[in-house]
């Protein structure tokens, strides 16, 4: 798998006109790199509660729809990222008061608890992370774009 490129100047590309300059990499990397993706995502992603997770997960599955129904991949998979990272962040704060999972003073993992609300938040994203991750036409997307332009010819 082809490593995500962190040396483009994502701040001046447009990964919709340029697809072939973008790399799934691993996880959610480039989740807050990639425009005009970010830039259209950004402002729906919230988890503070199990209802705003609710509408929010549900505007970024949406939008991943609209991506696919343009064939747009790179938007797919950026919608994606976001659902995985509302889960993710969601989860961390589940864990650690205020997301902090390290100490300042000494780096050490800071006690953790157990929010209840923020883990319900998590498992709203993280169910619907699962429909999108699964779903047929992005795994075919997925690995035809990888096959296109993340070759190690490419």
């Amino acid at each position: 798998m082809k490593k995500f490129d962190y040396s483009l100047n994502y701040g001046e590309l447009d990964l919709r006109k340029h697809p072939e300059l973008y790399t799934v990499g691993r996880g959610e990397q480039g989740v807050l790199m990639v425009e005009p993706y970010k830039g259209e995502i950004l402002p729906h992603w919230r988890f503070k509660t199990p209802e705003i997770a609710t509408e929010s997960s549900k505007k970024i599955y949406e939008l991943f729809l609209e991506y696919k129904k343009k064939g747009d991949f790179v938007g797919m998979d950026m919608a994606r990222k976001f659902l995985q990272m509302g889960y993710t962040r969601a989860r961390r704060y589940t864990n650690h008061k205020g997301g902090r999972k390290y100490s300042k003073e000494d780096g050490s993992i800071l006690p953790y608890q157990n929010d209840k609300v923020k883990a319900e938040a998590a498992a709203i994203f993280k169910a619907q992370w699962e429909i999108a991750k699964t779903d047929p036409d992005y795994v075919k997307m997925k690995k035809e774009h990888r096959e296109k332009y993340e070759s190690e010819q490419a």
